[in-house]
């Protein structure tokens, strides 16, 4: 690679990184419109939920605690484990969902391309948050694989499905409020 090749790869990193770190610098207003899409993505997926799934309602409790807003890096790598189970559970055996699957698919994009951006943004240093990090991470994945149990025990059935979809919006709702409340 001669010179001008070697300055042409500088610039394309370089470029690269700045555009990186720009987003990085307005990452929760990102994030709120994500959210906000991927609010109004659930709304379209599916229709009201049905009435013959209220007697099967089960409460999963979000652990709230994991979003407090101490260090704005440490909420990041929460939001960052929270957006990834959620892919998980919406990639899953989605036959007997019933759902529109454009929506579906924007909806499954979007939170994917958070968690790439969220992964480039997070602070890598692990010694520093290593700690409130598996602590969280615990925590969510109990979270997470309680929604999964229920799935499978219901046999991904509609229902199952609408209960999931609407725990998700709620914790969407409570991740916007936390990056509502980190930018002011």
């Amino acid at each position: 690679m001669g010179a001008f090749g070697l300055v042409q790869f500088g610039l394309i990193l370089l470029s690269t990184i700045t555009i990186s770190s720009l987003q990085c610098n307005h990452l929760q207003l990102q994030q709120r419109k994500v959210i906000e899409n991927s609010l109004q993505l659930l709304d379209k997926m599916g229709k009201t939920f049905p009435q013959q799934c209220l007697r099967e309602k089960m409460s999963f409790s979000f652990p709230e605690q994991v979003l407090k807003p101490r260090q704005k890096d440490t909420v990041k790598v929460a939001l960052e484990e929270i957006f990834q189970h959620i892919f998980y559970i919406f990639s899953q055996n989605l036959t007997l969902a019933a759902w529109d699957r454009t929506a579906l698919e924007q909806f499954q994009n979007g939170i994917y391309q958070q968690i790439e951006l969220l992964e480039a943004c997070v602070i890598k240093k692990q010694t520093l948050y290593f700690k409130s990090k598996e602590v969280n991470r615990l925590k969510l994945k109990k979270y997470f694989q309680k929604i999964d149990c229920f799935l499978k025990d219901k046999q991904h059935n509609l229902c199952s499905w609408e209960i999931s979809r609407a725990e998700m919006r709620k914790c969407l709702q409570l991740i916007d409020k936390v990056i509502w409340k980190l930018n002011n």
